[in-house]
Formats: C-alpha cells, structure tokens, sequence
C-alpha cells in the first residue's frame, strides 16, 4: 500500500504537477491524502481543484483558508488590529482582495460546495492496524500548527487526546517527522508558497503493510517563475506577497 500525502497546494497548479509527476515517476500510488489549504494565494486555483478531485481514491479535508472562502471569515490582521497599528492596513487590504478575488473565481465555477462539505478530518486504519488521523493544522483546530518551534510539551498539549498513532498534518509548510508521547507526526510540508531556504514543493509518501509503515519525505523542483508569470498574467491581487 503506498500513499501520497499532499497538503497547502494553495491554487498553484504548476507546483502540483510537478509533485505528481514525481509521484507516477516513483512508481504511483494506490490513494492520495488531501490535508487542505487548496485554492488560496495561487493564480488559478481552479486548475488546481480540477487536477485534485480527478486523483484516483483521494481523501480531502479542509484547511483553514478552505474554511475562510465559504464562510467568509478572514485571517489576521482584523480591522480593531488594524487601528491599534496604521501600519497593518496595507496586509489587510492585501488578504481582503487576495481572498474576494479566490471566492468569487470558486463561487462563479461552482466550487464553493464542494469546499463547504470538506471534512475537517479523516480517520484511517493502516494494514498492521496503525491508526490514523489526518487534519489541517492540529487535532480539533485548522490553525493551530505543529510549529517546528514548539517544544516536546507544547507538542504534546496539542497531540492530547487525538486517540490516533500517527498523525498527519500540513498547514505551516515546514516538513517535520517527530514522535511525541507515543505518537507519530508527519507534517508533510507545502506544495506551494514553500519557506526557504529549500524552495522545492514538498509531499510525503507513505508506504504501508501488514508489518508496518514508512514515512519518506520529497522535494520536488518546479517552475516558479512560471507561478510568478501566471500570477502576473491574471494580475493576482497578491502577486506582491
């Protein structure tokens, strides 16, 4: 059993390709997990959907900013945070249009469902009977990340209760394979709007049996100035950021 596990494409078709072209290079996979963040930041974020739901046996479950276009909430700065500081104004001004131009490109294309009826988690049992929880961010929260900062004890609070063995997640865009109190993290870092200093998009292939799992992290290499030239070409409202 070999899955891939993909998370915070963020609209950015030509990341994605590129990571699933490593994935049919490496032999393929019998299923694909989806950790969220799918359509946001990126300049076609469309394409992006199109190519994710046409994966053969794919899990989703939605992401903070999934969350953000159909209930319209918004990530900081809010506006009481933008009149404590002035300085903040232009960031919000950025995200607002950043996420209107997303809603309304996934709202017009009929989208805007389908993102709403994401689960906020999946639960799976490997083959050796490995227990698996699959969310965003952290068990029971899509913003709260498992932050390569964090101590073992932070680690721990926000792993307390997950009744799971291994636990994937995404959202911060730092890969990180740590075990903390008796349970496994995999956070499978970013295909898009990757840190540096390692630019690559990046995913975790998984590979499962009756006597046991490994975990291997990828990076991948991918045209970014290709992304930079299609945001330009649609002039992205955050093609700054």
């Amino acid at each position: 059993m070999r899955i891939a596990i993909l998370s915070d494409v963020h609209g950015n078709p030509i990341a994605l390709d590129a990571v699933l072209q490593d994935i049919q290079a490496h032999g393929g996979v019998d299923g694909y997990w989806i950790l969220g963040d799918l359509a946001v930041a990126g300049p076609d974020p469309i394409g992006a959907l199109e190519r994710l739901v046409e994966l053969p046996k794919a899990e989703f479950i939605r992401g903070n900013t999934d969350r953000y276009l159909v209930t319209g909430e918004r990530p900081r700065p809010t506006v009481e945070d933008c009149e404590v500081d002035s300085t903040r104004w232009r960031s919000f001004a950025e995200v607002a249009s950043s996420f209107a131009w997303t809603q309304g490109a996934i709202t017009v294309s009929g989208w805007r469902e389908w993102l709403a009826d994401l689960p906020p988690e999946r639960r799976l049992v490997l083959p050796d009977g490995t227990r698996v929880l699959c969310v965003h961010a952290s068990p029971g929260h899509d913003e709260r990340g498992l932050h390569p900062g964090l101590s073992e004890d932070e680690l721990g609070s926000l792993l307390d209760g997950c009744e799971a063995d291994l636990v994937c997640v995404g959202h911060t865009h730092f890969p990180r394979d740590v075990r903390v109190d008796g349970v496994h993290v995999v956070n499978c870092g970013s295909v898009s709007v990757v840190f540096p200093p390692d630019l690559r998009a990046c995913y975790v292939m998984l590979e499962a049996d009756e006597e046991g799992y490994q975990v291997h992290q990828r990076r991948v290499e991918y045209d970014r100035e290709a992304v930079m030239e299609e945001v330009r070409r649609v002039n992205h409202p955050a093609g700054e950021y």
